[in-house]
């Protein structure tokens, strides 16, 4: 069982992640130049929250695939996939 990601969640997917890139840089750059905790651990949050959307993002779409199946079979083996990757997430 496999499950193509749309071309327009992968640009989606991969706007999100490279955002979530630059903020990583930034908390190491935050790190290196001794900022105050609070302000890292701040940042290092949104990061996490950036990551976690992006990752909804793809299970959202999966599940979307996953109700247009036309076999009933395939589209529960395929909404149980999904929610262990959700509950991976969670």
């Amino acid at each position: 069982m496999s499950m193509q990601i749309e071309a327009e969640t992968v640009a989606d997917v991969t706007k999100r992640l490279r955002r979530a890139e630059g903020q990583i840089r930034g908390v190491i750059a935050m790190l290196e130049s001794g900022r105050d905790c609070s302000e890292i651990v701040t940042q290092l949050a949104a990061v996490s929250r950036a990551l976690d959307r992006a990752g909804f993002k793809v299970i959202a779409g999966g599940l979307q695939q996953c109700l247009e199946s036309d076999d009933a079979a395939e589209r529960t083996a395929n909404v149980a996939q999904m929610e262990k990757l959700f509950l991976s997430l969670a």
